[in-house]
């Protein structure tokens, strides 16, 4: 990968949703969808810079559809592991992972993946 790759932007969407009480639980692939299109329409706030956005959803979320600047995956099985995975997968590339559990964190940091938290993604 090169230096003009653009930012790739992991974000945990059952920890960023589940970060505001705003009743996410009544509905959780509806919070996912929102935040989704939040995504979209927003990007990454503060980054003047290309980024890809990709949305990792599970459980009740899954099947939230991809929509243009935001690639949804639906983790085969745990969220965090699917994470993982693309970072590691990422090579060289720059990546940012958007999520507050702090297991999830450590991981991708051993990786070499920069963290923020859900604020970084969602008003507070």
């Amino acid at each position: 990968m090169t230096e003009s790759d653009p930012l790739l932007v992991i974000v945990d969407a059952a920890n960023v949703v589940g970060s505001v009480p705003d009743g996410w639980w009544r509905d959780r692939r509806g919070a996912a969808e929102r935040l989704r299109d939040r995504l979209a329409a927003d990007g990454l706030p503060g980054h003047s810079g290309p980024v890809e956005i990709v949305l990792v959803v599970e459980g009740a979320a899954r099947g939230v559809a991809t929509v243009p600047g935001v690639r949804v995956e639906s983790a085969p099985g745990s969220g965090d592991d699917h994470m993982v995975d693309l970072v590691a997968g990422a090579g060289e590339r720059p990546v940012l992972v958007v999520t507050a559990d702090r297991e999830l964190r450590r991981r991708v940091r051993e990786l070499g993946a920069e963290v923020a938290g859900p604020r970084t993604v969602r008003p507070a």
